[in-house]
């Protein structure tokens, strides 16, 4: 069923977050064909003429950017095995939602897309008001950035079947009753049935 999103594509951006190799290889195990359904929303966005926007999680040699009183990257940083998950092919972003010519690369130091980046400067640059968004984990960069984005008053998309969990029941919990509060909640079949935008 078509759905009617009130949003214009010259002032939209979709925000594709945290799709780097080895991200999704640990996300996609039952899930073959996310990465699939994130394209065809990129190549949707792109089509209406919204700017893309990825974001990836990445560090300097060493990891100074990450603190031991950070919790989740201080065990990163100390973990051989999770650091490899942002250092060359795994760190680099999966080839299904790879960037095209000229399309913004986001680099993060922290959960949020937000959190210490450009992206809000960027976006306030380009008169961004609307962002469709999807992201890997649902409980971590989709959540903190959505909470951010709807605090700055940007209009927001959320695209849930293009967003992963390791626990399935968070994610429903956020996609259900969490994130309708501050965003349409879609799936990728109704963005991409939806005409020209609104």
């Amino acid at each position: 069923m078509a759905i009617e999103l009130s949003w214009d594509p010259k002032r939209a951006a979709l925000l594709s977050m945290d799709y780097q190799t080895g991200i999704v290889s640990i996300f996609v195990k039952g899930r073959e064909e996310l990465p699939a359904r994130a394209a065809a929303v990129l190549r949707r966005a792109r089509s209406l003429g919204a700017r893309v926007i990825h974001v990836q999680v990445g560090f300097r040699p060493g990891f100074p950017e990450i603190s031991s009183r950070n919790a989740l990257f201080g065990a990163i940083k100390d973990s051989q095995t999770h650091r490899k998950l942002f250092e060359g092919e795994a760190g680099a972003i999966h080839p299904a939602v790879a960037p095209e010519k000229d399309e913004v690369i986001i680099t993060k130091h922290r959960v949020s897309a937000f959190a210490g980046t450009d992206l809000d400067m960027i976006l306030r640059a380009n008169d961004v008001d609307t962002l469709i968004l999807f992201g890997i984990a649902t409980s971590g960069v989709v959540l903190s950035t959505v909470l951010h984005a709807a605090d700055a008053d940007y209009r927001l998309v959320l695209i849930k079947d293009c967003c992963a969990d390791l626990d399935p029941e968070v994610h429903a919990c956020l996609v259900d009753k969490v994130f309708p509060r501050q965003a349409a909640v879609v799936t990728a079949a109704e963005f991409l049935s939806e005409g020209s935008g609104g």
